[in-house]
């Protein structure tokens, strides 16, 4: 028989609905430390993620709505097409040429005065004798198959002092700026066939070396130059296309007239290249100077091919 004090206890009060809920989400779920944090973090990417979008999206909108006009200019390309394509001749120089002694013929050569100003001007300067030295009794130095080369003048010596004496240097602070407008402007190949092109840059040139010097009784760094630099009285003449000019070579003309005696000059004999050969792989390899100098021989004609005279035309 039941006591009448269970009859007599409370009823027992319902819990409230939040509570029930939570309590119920408790015991049903149960998440580890490691995969909370891996949920909070990757909640965290996602809402920074379609924050970033919306701007993104947004941007891509206000283009859209700009007139085409705005986006991109449309005269750029044209305007590189006219630079490369339409070049003005505005001067006529000449170059007699032989070989061990022998008059072969002349080049007559058109300078783009136009589009390479400084170019231009340094390449008639040298060829009228206006910069107090020229190009006459100078010998061209590498005879290539796409191309021939001529050695310029000395930064040192003679050519130097006479240059000093005029007033002029040979500063290429303003041709490289030159370069790099018409490696800009002009895609493709620039050196083409008959192409005339003052060196201006060498893209082989290792960086300077950094070294300890005393000065004051300090080690101080210093940076010490490799090689030398180009003076920018070199100059090639295209055979053919020649690409592997475009990263040195500052197109300044073209040859008008005597490209036949220019082919005479590419058939002249010249030092093989001896790269494949292991003695010269392995001296090159450890830095050895005989390979440097080896090296400096390769397409060198045997022929004395010299410039004999030269000028400008009227």
């Amino acid at each position: 028989m039941q006591s009448s004090a269970q009859f007599l206890q409370p009823p027992a009060t319902p819990l409230p609905p939040k509570q029930i809920q939570a309590t119920t989400i408790s015991k049903c779920i149960k998440f580890s430390r490691r995969e909370l944090a891996i949920s909070t973090s990757s909640s965290l990417l996602l809402l920074l993620g379609s924050q970033a979008i919306e701007p993104l999206n947004l941007s891509r909108a206000r283009a859209d709505e700009l007139p085409p006009d705005k986006t991109e200019p449309e005269q750029e390309p044209s305007r590189k097409i006219e630079y490369c394509s339409n070049q003005n001749v505005t001067k006529r120089a000449f170059l007699e040429v032989s070989v061990d002694g022998e008059p072969i013929g002349r080049i007559v050569i058109g300078l783009y005065g136009d589009s390479a100003p400084f170019g231009s001007s340094r390449f008639s300067n040298l060829v009228s004798g206006a910069a107090g030295v020229s190009y006459r009794r100078k010998d061209f130095v590498r005879i290539m198959p796409n191309y021939v080369q001529h050695g310029g003048l000395r930064s040192y010596g003679v050519d130097a002092e006479l240059a000093k004496n005029t007033g002029r240097t040979m500063a290429i602070d303003n041709l490289v700026d030159e370069w790099e407008k018409q490696s800009e402007m002009c895609q493709g190949t620039k050196n083409v066939a008959r192409s005339v092109g003052l060196i201006v840059r060498d893209p082989s040139k290792p960086p300077p070396k950094m070294k300890l010097v005393a000065r004051g009784g300090k080690l101080e760094i210093d940076q010490e130059e490799v090689g030398k630099d180009v003076n920018g009285t070199e100059f090639t003449i295209a055979l053919k296309d020649s690409p592997e000019l475009d990263a040195s070579a500052l197109v300044i003309g073209s040859v008008l007239e005597g490209m036949d005696v220019v082919e005479k000059l590419g058939q002249v004999k010249t030092v093989k290249e001896n790269t494949s050969s292991p003695y010269f792989r392995a001296a090159k390899l450890i830095g050895d100077k005989r390979a440097v100098v080896a090296e400096r021989g390769f397409n060198r004609p045997y022929s004395k091919v010299k410039i004999t005279n030269c000028g400008l035309m009227e």
